[in-house]
C-alpha cells in the first residue's frame, strides 16, 4: 500500500534498530503507561504534565 523506492533501506534500517533494542543499545523514553485512553487517564496524564513531573513519554493507547 504505502511502497516507495527506499523499501529496502528503510527494511535495513529497522532491522538495526530492532537490533540495538534487542542489544540494550536503545532504549525506550517511555517512563508513564496510564493504559486506555479515557477521561480519567486523560486527567491524569495532564495533571502530570501540567505538575512538570513528567520525564520521558507519558502514553495512553487505544480508546475504550
Amino acid at each position: 500500500m504505502y511502497e516507495t523506492s527506499d523499501m529496502q533501506s528503510q527494511h535495513e534500517l529497522l532491522n538495526r534498530v530492532a537490533s540495538l533494542i534487542d542489544r540494550g543499545i536503545l532504549k525506550t523514553t517511555l517512563t508513564e503507561y496510564l493504559g486506555v485512553l479515557s477521561s480519567a487517564s486523560l486527567v491524569k496524564a495532564h495533571q502530570l504534565l501540567a505538575a512538570g513531573k513528567a520525564i520521558g513519554k507519558v502514553v495512553l493507547s487505544g480508546i475504550d
